[in-house]
C-alpha cells in the first residue's frame, strides 16, 4: 500500500520530524511505499504555500493518509486531511 503521513510540523521541536521519521520507518519495515513530507526538499520559495503545494500532489497518488496525533491542529494537515476524505482515501488516526 502507499501511505501518507500527515500530521503537525510547524512550531514544534525539530518540526516533528522524529515522530514523521520513526512512523515511516516503522510502516517501510512492514513492506509499504511510503511518502514522508519530512524528507520533501526545501520549495524554490521556501514558503508553507511551497511545501503544501508538494504535499496536496502526494496526498493524491496514495491509496491511505496517516494521521499523526495533534494533526487537528495543523492547518496543513487539516487540509491533507480533508483532501483524502473527499477523495475517499483510507485515512488512519495513529496514536503514539
Amino acid at each position: 500500500m502507499k501511505i501518507y503521513i500527515a500530521g503537525p510540523m510547524t512550531g514544534l521541536p525539530e518540526l516533528n520530524y522524529p515522530a514523521f521519521d520513526s512512523l515511516a520507518a516503522q510502516l517501510r519495515a512492514d513492506g509499504h511505499a511510503v511518502i514522508n513530507p519530512a524528507e520533501n526538499p526545501v520549495p524554490p520559495c521556501g514558503s508553507w504555500l511551497g511545501y503544501m503545494r508538494m504535499s496536496v500532489a502526494q496526498v493524491a497518488t496514495v491509496d491511505c493518509v496517516v494521521m499523526l496525533p495533534g494533526w487537528e491542529a495543523s492547518r496543513g494537515a487539516t487540509l491533507e486531511h480533508h483532501i483524502a476524505t473527499q477523495l475517499k482515501l483510507y485515512v488512519v488516526h495513529h496514536a503514539v
